[in-house]
């Protein structure tokens, strides 16, 4: 790529860095976007919704907070931040362990993804809305989102492989999701992404020997954009106190809370070697995240899991069992496979359903929403 050529993140909005992507999908690698295409229960997926009941969104419960977090999200404090400069440690990928490079690029092509995810939502929002406040917000985050995306496939092309991010926006399937759902979902998804980022980055910032890769180094500035997406849904549900204080919407917060961290918990048990080089226990590692993230959601749920219940991390551990059961059977295939996954699939979605039922912790949800980064 031409050394004068713009990068992603200096683009100030969405369209531009998209752009810069797409003259870059020449070099982007065919295995790669295969993986970002899957649509599994574990893979990061795009989704749309009632765009007309977003737009309709009235701010003004929470004028002051909202003010105050766009103001901070035009300033733009990461501006040109997300590319490599100095810090950034040339890796041997052809000396990288074999089970490393796999796991690891796994986990970068699901991150890439999860994050182009985010961008393709919020620019449809932005495109599709005339509501000012909410345009304006969801251009702010499709411009955060696509400048960690691009980031993300910088390291991937490096290692030979990247995501052909345009091909991924016309071609990958969309999941239609009410819009409470989109906000459970997302609100969670910013927020445990934050935890899952801070815990990795203080937990090499005090044994930098294990930072297998020069990516980790930009965690922090990352994982403050996602913690800010989140604070923007923070507020956006408590524009409207039916959202989460009704008896079904409860239910659902539970449903939403319970899928999440189930899902995590048997994405990051199937990267093994990735935890081992950065010297963590994947099980100490998740309930952390799950705790860091609960303490963080009391901000608006009502309600937050037991992941301290004897009933927790057996019955994660059974839902993980299930889908290593699953994976068995797909590659042994014919109808043995067929029943196989059948009958993984039942435990898995009992596993589900004792997970579920385990009693919620209640909370009294503040007056005052907004939060800082704290951890």
């Amino acid at each position: 790529m031409n050394a004068h050529a713009k990068h992603t993140a200096d683009a100030t909005t969405v369209e531009e860095s998209l752009a810069i992507q797409q003259a870059n999908a020449a070099f982007d690698s065919k295995a790669a976007t295969d993986l970002a295409m899957q649509n599994t229960l574990l893979t990061p997926r795009f989704y749309t919704t009632d765009f007309d009941e977003m737009d309709a969104i009235n701010v003004e419960p929470v004028r002051k907070d909202w003010d105050k977090l766009i103001g901070q999200m035009k300033a733009d404090p990461n501006k040109g931040h997300f590319k490599k400069n100095a810090d950034w440690d040339q890796i041997d990928w052809e000396g990288m362990d074999p089970a490393l490079k796999a796991e690891f690029l796994d986990f970068l092509v699901s991150s890439c993804t999860a994050e182009f995810s985010g961008c393709v939502l919020y620019k449809e929002m932005k495109r599709r809305g005339n509501n000012k406040d909410i345009c304006e917000l969801f251009a702010l985050m499709s411009r955060d989102e696509a400048r960690h995306a691009g980031f993300i496939n910088d390291a991937l092309r490096e290692a030979g492989v990247a995501v052909n991010l345009g091909f991924l926006t016309r071609e990958k399937k969309y999941t239609y999701f009410r819009p409470k759902f989109i906000y459970y979902a997302t609100y969670l998804s910013e927020k445990i992404g934050y935890a899952r980022y801070i815990t990795i980055y203080r937990h090499l910032e005090a044994n930098p020997e294990q930072r297998f890769h020069p990516i980790f180094k930009w965690f922090k500035e990352w994982c403050n954009d996602e913690f800010s997406h989140g604070e923007a849904f923070a507020l956006l549900m408590r524009t409207d106190p039916k959202l989460t204080q009704s008896f079904t919407n409860k239910l659902w917060i539970r449903f939403f809370l319970t899928a999440v961290y189930s899902t995590m918990w048997v994405r990051d048990h199937a990267r093994p070697e990735f935890h081992k080089a950065l010297g963590v226990d994947i099980d100490w590692y998740d309930q952390e995240v799950f705790r860091k993230t609960s303490t963080i959601a009391r901000q608006v749920f009502p309600l937050e899991l037991d992941i301290d219940h004897p009933r927790w991390l057996p019955n994660l551990r059974r839902m993980n069992d299930a889908f290593l059961a699953m994976d068995r059977a797909k590659k042994r295939g014919g109808l043995g496979g067929l029943l196989g996954r059948a009958a993984a699939g039942t435990k898995a979605a009992m596993a589900f359903v004792a997970l579920y039922t385990i009693p919620v912790v209640k909370n009294e949800v503040p007056a005052q929403v907004r939060l800082e980064p704290s951890y």
